[in-house]
């Protein structure tokens, strides 16, 4: 399979990964990608796995996992979430950090494909709460690559923190451009 995604990848979409994951030293950590401006981003995401050969997961809506959806999306490492108001998702999340020996957890934090101005903060976080580092990803269709980068830590300046975030994130464009995150 990891010839097949490749050829997919790198010959047919023509694209390439800049960075890596290190798999002995990133065992749980947050995976923030972006910009999540279409469906198609769903499948360069799991190609991208494949090439990396690390078990990513990622969070849906629980009426994602009916079926006949559902049996696919669990075995691609999706995690079923319930989005009732009311719960404390943020500890509910980071708590699966606790109780898993190895969990890469994949985030878009636009929170929707829409065009937003700013991301919702839930990403930082569980990451703070489970005491795991940040690795942004790109999903850059203009340039037709993903760039991963070093793992970073939240600090407790959220401020800075996100216009760091943001910095690396200026100039990528999304599958849909008018709804790329300009970070401003």
């Amino acid at each position: 399979m990891k010839y097949f995604s490749s050829f997919i990848y790198h010959k047919i979409l023509g694209w390439k990964i800049v960075g890596d994951f290190s798999a002995e030293t990133v065992k749980k950590c947050v995976v923030v990608v972006v910009p999540h401006t279409s469906w198609h981003d769903f499948y360069i995401g799991l190609l991208i796995r494949k090439l990396v050969n690390l078990k990513i997961s990622f969070l849906g809506k629980k009426e994602l996992f009916k079926w006949p959806l559902g049996w696919y999306l669990k075995k691609v490492g999706g995690i079923s979430l319930d989005r009732t108001p009311g719960q404390n998702k943020v500890e509910a999340i980071a708590e699966l950090f606790q109780k898993r020996d190895e969990l890469r957890l994949a985030l878009a934090p636009e929170g929707t494909r829409k065009k937003v101005k700013e991301w919702k903060t839930g990403f930082y976080h569980i990451a703070k709460t489970a005491k795991v580092p940040i690795i942004m990803v790109t999903f850059d269709f203009g340039k037709k690559q993903n760039v991963i980068s070093k793992p970073f830590y939240p600090t407790d300046n959220i401020e800075k923190d996100l216009e760091y975030m943001y910095s690396f994130f200026k100039g990528v464009i999304g599958k849909v451009p008018e709804y790329s995150f300009d970070g401003n």
